[in-house]
């Protein structure tokens, strides 16, 4: 971390608990979602809350080595997203026509 850009920890321990309760909350719709699409916005929106966690941890603790994994995670995420997306509306993954 560089010198004057540093964040309180107040700051950081009250971004941690609600992302913490945002987190249980969306496990919660992950588990108990209604419909298929209700459960692949709520694995998404896990993922986005599991790359914010590892984002304020890494400022908690004052490194930026944990960003690199951020950026994977952020990738797998959209192509998890964009592949059960292509999924639901097509009902398979594999073209058979290549259209």
């Amino acid at each position: 971390m560089t010198a004057g850009m540093a964040v309180p920890s107040l700051v950081i321990n009250v971004a941690l608990i609600v992302l913490g309760l945002s987190t249980a909350l969306v496990v919660l719709r992950l588990l108990r979602g209604p419909s298929l699409p209700d459960r692949v916005v709520a694995s998404d929106s896990l993922g986005a809350n599991v790359i914010a966690l590892i984002v304020v941890l890494s400022l908690k603790v004052g490194t930026p080595h944990y960003l690199d994994s951020v950026l994977v995670l952020a990738v797998l995420g959209f192509l998890g997203t964009s592949a059960a997306a292509k999924f639901l509306v097509r009902g398979g993954l594999i073209d058979k026509h290549g259209d």
